[in-house]
């Protein structure tokens, strides 16, 4: 993720599309993957991951790593992105194709969907016109007799409790509890997409297997393709250019986390697991969430001390205190709309359908990740003219 869509804050944001959205944003190996009656390429011969043709639309900070395992075990890889230059780079990961497309391209995206028999959309987790456009090109290989798995990526944004750094709350969701997420409000951020797709896969039936990813706040670096995630570098770059690290409100709200690279572990394992199942299991809970950090999620204030911190020590600013920020200054973290949302409020996830499969974080910590991968990044930028997020955000 959260290569993780814009986190809206209590809002339907599937109708406020915008058409330079940027795609800046999430082990086990099976040598059979028997799964029943359902095969993607319905009555040919049953296949492994040798041929297997897979989608990944916006293979950015999350959907590249996602990339990078899956050709390692002969997927036949596709990436769908915007540039010439970013389909070079996943050329040379590995992909056999590249696409270059706008996600609001619905007939050229619907039109590679049918030609795949597996489809990750890992651009944004609020793009409704692109996630119709895959759900058309499912219903076409549905027409032809084939199935097809989708593996769509949410984000616990949905879990927004509008506490806006006031409080750490005691409410903690778990994916194995499907009622408590399907109680969530139908306003919920990302909520909207989710349910267009959970209809649609009631009219494919078996047809279709259905997974929503949805992972919390994503950090870390994977040095190969020199990309950062979203919150925490944010505020590293409000920090540079106003001398303190900020929080919203009092800072004592919480947020699960994972490693990027845990995450497309985990996209891995999923898959692999979706393969195995039928599409019958499959419907009865489509939600997965997948976090590190378990009872010890940081708050938004632990966050902006260690940025302090960090940066102090690195000679960049003289107050190594972080402060509440300013409702006048949101527009230069995440705007006045949504910087309470997406950096101010409670969300807690388990993870415990993914660890039932055998995923477990191995990744260096939210911490560890900062001081050592993503700050010596964030110092070769130029940061004076930063003028906060302007891209989607995923989780």
């Amino acid at each position: 993720m959260d290569c993780l869509g814009c986190r809206a804050k209590r809002t339907h944001l599937a109708n406020k599309q915008d058409s330079e959205l940027k795609y800046r944003h999430c082990p086990i190996s099976y040598s059979s993957r028997t799964n029943h009656s359902f095969n993607p390429t319905s009555n040919s011969e049953d296949m492994t991951s040798q041929g297997q043709k897979v989608l990944i639309v916006g293979p950015g900070f999350i959907g590249w790593n996602v990339l990078d395992l899956l050709v390692k075990e002969n997927y036949l890889v596709t990436g769908f992105v915007r540039r010439k230059k970013h389909g070079e780079q996943i050329k040379a990961s590995g992909a056999a194709d590249v696409v270059i497309g706008d996600l609001h391209d619905k007939d050229l995206l619907a039109e590679q969907t049918a030609k795949h028999d597996i489809v990750f959309h890992t651009a944004t987790s609020d793009d409704l016109p692109s996630v119709e456009a895959v759900l058309d090109g499912i219903q076409r290989r549905a027409d032809q007799g084939l199935n097809t798995i989708y593996i769509h990526t949410s984000g616990t944004s949905l879990l927004d409790d509008s506490a806006n750094g006031s409080r750490k709350t005691d409410k903690i969701y778990y994916d194995d509890k499907r009622s408590d997420i399907d109680s969530l409000s139908d306003d919920s951020p990302h909520r909207q997409i989710d349910l267009a797709i959970l209809r649609r896969q009631e009219s494919l039936g078996d047809k279709v297997k259905i997974a929503l990813m949805i992972p919390p706040l994503i950090y870390g670096f994977n040095d190969a393709h020199k990309r950062l995630s979203i919150q925490i570098p944010t505020l590293a770059r409000f920090a540079l250019k106003h001398g303190y690290a900020p929080y919203v409100g009092e800072g004592l709200s919480v947020w699960s986390n994972v490693h990027v690279k845990d995450l497309g572990r985990a996209y891995r394992i999923l898959l692999h697991h979706i393969e195995r199942t039928s599409a019958e299991e499959a419907r009865e809970n489509p939600y997965y969430f997948c976090e590190a950090t378990g009872d010890e999620e940081p708050s938004w204030k632990e966050l902006a001390e260690l940025i302090s911190d960090s940066l102090h020590k690195a000679g960049k600013i003289e107050d190594p205190k972080p402060r509440t920020l300013p409702k006048e200054l949101y527009g230069e973290v995440f705007g006045d709309e949504y910087t309470e949302a997406v950096v101010g409020c409670n969300s807690r996830s388990r993870a415990v359908r993914l660890r039932k499969l055998g995923w477990e974080p191995v990744e260096k910590s939210w911490s560890q990740s900062f001081v050592e991968d993503e700050l010596p990044q964030i110092l070769t930028e130029e940061n004076t003219e930063f003028k906060g997020y302007a891209g989607a955000v995923t989780s």
